[in-house]
């Protein structure tokens, strides 16, 4: 296919380049021609380096995104990225009730700014799954936030929340995913009478991820007044501990329909296990050293005992539960952490246990492997380096399903 004829995409806070992974891996149908990643308040800028060496410097921006002007970003068929979770809320102006004035969630509106330049016919975004909980005192504003954002601007949107082993991938690793075209699309003009059919069967997602209803119903509510209403009205009084956003839903024009889901998967799945490089090829720096046992098994076991703030000298009961040590390897792992570097013992790093009886932690090659990434992608980096890299990024697995759906979809 030429790359004329491919979908121009534009990834933001690409990291090293998990969703271009992910897309490229959908054959002959998208062209990544511009992205951008920059590490604030840090002078060494790793992950920009790791892209680069990848994919080369063609398109690539390593430069705070709230100073590229948007008009000098590419005109682009979809925008992608993996954005930070923060406050979204929008405050009032002192000089008039709408706008963005007194924003929080600066990179959640420097996406909004480059979407209304550039007015993209498709988004697919990730982030965490508790973003439709967030914040505590008004469950799900964030997330109203920006979905009454986003239909302001003509687009309907989609959203789930997808655990990456639920669909036979390597780690069970929860985030939300939301895929929004604008009504002007050809997937936007054919939105179905019954919203629920997008939902559940005929959706972009829904053909990527398979769901059940598990007999629960749709609720639909509507996301009234301008951004800074919905900020400071949004599931207010006795509802405010608990969000009206389940893991699964469509937005049209302000109205929500939502409902909870569960996974309707039954191929293959890979485990742990299945990922590991043979022990002849383990680095002995990753051997757990026997001296610290001890405390790797204090930290991952169940605790309940009295703890003494340093600072202020109050005591308080303190308990967890214990975790499986060493971990599983006839299941998927567990989600990797931007910690799992470094040879200190830790209640999350993962540790394994060779065919040889020993215990070790996992590799950087392996800890790829749980996302998706091909071998060695992060290599140019320390490994507690390349380890944080893959605590950030997402399943790469998950953009590759929805990318040949989607590509699908905007050729018919």
């Amino acid at each position: 296919m030429a790359t004329k004829n491919k979908i121009r995409v534009v990834e933001l806070f690409a990291g090293v380049g998990g969703f271009r992974v992910g897309l490229e891996r959908a054959p002959r149908s998208f062209n990544i021609l511009w992205s951008n990643q920059w590490e604030p308040s840090t002078r060494k800028q790793e992950a920009s380096d790791i892209y680069v060496k990848r994919f080369g410097t063609k398109g690539h921006s390593n430069e705070d995104i709230a100073k590229v002007d948007a008009k000098d970003i590419p005109d682009h068929g979809l925008l992608v990225g993996g954005f930070p979770c923060q406050d979204y809320s929008v405050a009032r102006s002192l000089k008039k009730s709408e706008g963005l004035a007194g924003k929080k969630g600066v990179l959640w509106w420097e996406i909004h700014r480059i979407l209304k330049e550039k007015q993209p016919p498709y988004i697919f975004l990730e982030n965490v799954d508790r973003l439709l909980k967030s914040p505590v005192n008004q469950r799900g504003r964030d997330f109203a936030v920006m979905l009454a954002s986003l239909s302001d601007l003509g687009y309907v949107v989609e959203w789930r929340v997808v655990n990456a082993a639920d669909y036979g991938m390597p780690q069970r690793r929860r985030r939300v995913f939301f895929l929004c075209y604008n009504k002007s699309t050809p997937i936007g003009q054919a939105l179905p009478k019954d919203l629920s059919n997008r939902v559940l069967k005929d959706g972009v997602l829904a053909e990527a991820f398979p769901i059940s209803t598990a007999g629960n119903a749709f609720r639909e509510f509507a996301l009234n007044g301008n951004l800074a209403d919905i900020t400071e009205q949004f599931n207010t009084g006795k509802t405010a501990g608990i969000s009206p956003f389940q893991n699964a839903g469509i937005m049209v024009d302000r109205t929500v329909h939502t409902i909870r889901t569960t996974p309707n998967y039954a191929g293959p799945f890979t485990t742990l296990g299945g990922i590991l490089v043979p022990e002849a090829q383990v680095d002995p720096s990753y051997f757990v050293d026997p001296k610290d046992l001890p405390q790797w098994k204090y930290l991952k076991g169940g605790k309940r005992e009295a703890r003494t703030n340093k600072e202020t000298g109050f005591t308080y009961n303190y308990a967890e539960g214990g975790m499986v040590f060493p971990d599983a390897l006839d299941k998927a792992s567990r989600t990797i952490i931007t910690g799992e570097g470094g040879a200190s013992p830790s209640r999350f790093k993962h540790v394994v246990q060779t065919s040889g009886g020993r215990l070790r932690r996992l590799m950087p090659v392996e800890l790829e492997r749980l996302n998706m990434f091909p071998d060695g992608h992060t290599e140019g980096a320390s490994d507690s380096r390349r380890a944080f890299f893959m605590g950030n990024a997402l399943v790469t697995g998950i953009v590759e399903r929805v990318g040949k759906v989607l590509a699908a979809r905007v050729k018919r």
